[in-house]
């Protein structure tokens, strides 16, 4: 079945540098398009960034360009997350899923907890 494992979240200071990884497996990683979701306390799910599958073309929301960097080993079947200058207003449980603008799949990861706070 469909397995999704974020890893790399943590407390960091504004300012700071975190790296995501989501690791997939039981479906071909490497035809999908892939995202980062997250979810800040109260909030709906948002979809922060995305890949196509050959890692061609890349989205992002507004608020995270020039900031954010997605990128995927496709041999690996992992999808990473690059956040630099992480603001107080990242915070937040950060997902992946397949798809490019769309989840692919209804079941989740667990997520992984970025936390940005001085």
């Amino acid at each position: 079945q469909v397995q999704l494992v974020e890893t790399g979240g943590d407390l960091v200071q504004p300012g700071g540098s975190l790296r995501l990884s989501c690791a997939a497996s039981g479906f071909s990683f490497s035809i999908y398009g892939m995202s980062w979701y997250r979810q800040a306390p109260g909030k709906e799910r948002e979809l922060v960034a995305a890949i196509a599958s050959t890692g061609g073309r890349v989205n992002y929301v507004d608020s995270v360009k020039g900031r954010f960097t997605i990128s995927r080993d496709n041999a690996k079947s992992m999808v990473y997350l690059q956040m630099n200058s992480l603001k107080p207003e990242d915070t937040a449980v950060y997902y992946c899923n397949a798809g490019f603008v769309r989840p692919a799949f209804s079941s989740w990861g667990q997520g992984t907890q970025v936390t940005v706070s001085s």
